[in-house]
């Protein structure tokens, strides 16, 4: 049964430019995983939903790949992609954050591999 195992469901929301190497990262250490891609966020730009099957021992693990790959970072971005400029502003460059990564972690009822 799941419950004795400790199995845990991470879902992880990263951007799309650092999805890659966060894959490339857990196939290395035999943690399956499968991408999604998916929109959203505040500037709507390309994100991936990341889902793997992990023992709860191994959730530490992972969030650490997580940290590693998916770092948070400041760009200037057009003012005209923001949702709540005003017209003045739409010629300035503006400071965001992007990056980085959201972790889930939930725990498995149960799993079932056919």
């Amino acid at each position: 049964m799941a419950d004795e195992l400790g199995l845990r469901l991470l879902v992880m929301i990263v951007s799309d430019t650092d999805a890659d190497r966060l894959m490339r990262r857990l196939v290395e250490v035999n943690i399956p995983a499968t991408k999604v891609s998916s929109t959203g966020g505040f500037l709507r730009k390309g994100s991936a939903t990341i889902l793997s099957g992990v023992a709860g021992e191994q959730v530490d693990e992972v969030v650490e790949l997580v940290r590693e790959e998916c770092r948070a970072r400041t760009e200037y971005v057009p003012a005209q992609m923001l949702p709540f400029l005003e017209a003045p502003y739409l010629s300035a460059q503006t400071q965001v954050r992007v990056g980085g990564g959201i972790v889930f972690v939930l725990p498995v009822e149960r799993f079932v591999k056919t």
